[in-house]
């Protein structure tokens, strides 16, 4: 996959990257990124000489059919672990043991602390659960990484990438020894992760956010659902304006109509009794003629 992939990703989109000597040539490190793109878990491994291990919803693996079974090779190949999240407890325990599982074969686990990808660009809060529990539970040193621009190439809900050059920084490996053994301390889970998306802010220079990502992104979600809402109370309120203009314009046009008519039939009136009166000051005046 890295001849491949990673080839042709390197020879078109060009990525720079500082910080390659922060990555050991061998033994268990923990890459920690921020999370800006999809194809972030494809240019970090495109760079590396070694293997990199993320993990992926189980559904990549499980669809049937051809596709399926395609999907599911392509992920494997790309390093990609499958982890079952149905219940988030559930997806927790076995993100932390596919980790462990991937440090003590003495390889590179790679994980986004935030959880999902960054909906704006920010960077946000760091969940504490995955991450320090398996540094904690391992000893292995904890690498910042941050992806710069990758969110450019490929926004939310676009096929086709952009050509430019993404960066890379890698950060000095982090060494949290001091907290071993307790890794079931929420506090110290909680310390740890924060330094670690401290050093991902300031290689990244993104501006940090002290909330979840999902929780941005469900406020975003309700926000354009209240935006939504609101064009179509705004467009059922013109349209109650349009059909009212429209029914006091007939209104009016009837009106108008009838007025017409009324003075009509009022000139009609006076002009058959004023021929009524010719007729009748005719026929007297004929009458005294004869008298």
């Amino acid at each position: 996959m890295k001849v491949a992939i990673g080839g042709p990703l390197r020879l078109a989109f060009r990525p720079w990257v500082e910080g390659m000597e922060n990555i050991p040539a061998e033994g268990p490190a923990i890459l920690a990124s921020n999370h800006l793109s999809f194809s972030d878990s494809f240019f970090l491994p495109a760079v590396l000489d070694r293997k990199v291990t993320f993990i992926a919803k189980a559904e990549y693996f499980t669809t049937p059919g051809v596709k399926g079974r395609l999907t599911a090779a392509f992920f494997k190949g790309v390093g990609q672990l499958p982890v079952d999240r149905s219940g988030a407890r559930g997806a927790g325990e076995a993100a932390v043991r596919s980790g462990i599982e991937v440090l003590e074969r003495g390889e590179l686990f790679g994980i986004y602390p935030e959880g999902t990808r960054s909906p704006d660009g920010r960077l946000y809060r760091g969940k504490p659960g995955g991450l320090a529990r398996v540094a904690l539970a391992t000893g292995a040193p904890v690498i910042p990484v941050a992806m710069i621009d990758t969110e450019k190439i490929q926004p939310p809900g676009k096929v086709v990438p952009k050509l430019m050059r993404p960066g890379i920084r890698i950060g000095r490996p982090l060494d949290f020894s001091r907290y071993q053994g307790m890794e079931h301390d929420r506090f110290v889970l909680r310390a740890v992760t924060d330094e670690v998306m401290y050093e991902i802010m300031k290689l990244s220079g993104q501006e940090y956010v002290d909330m979840y990502a999902t929780a941005a992104k469900r406020q975003l979600m309700e926000a354009a659902k209240a935006e939504k809402a609101g064009k179509a109370a705004t467009a059922a309120l013109e349209k109650a304006e349009k059909a009212q203009a429209q029914k006091e314009r007939v209104e009016r046009e009837l009106a108008e109509e009838s007025r017409r008519e009324e003075a009509e039939e009022a000139k009609d009136a006076k002009a058959a009794a004023a021929a009524e009166d010719t007729a009748e000051a005719k026929k007297a005046g004929e009458e005294r003629t004869a008298e």
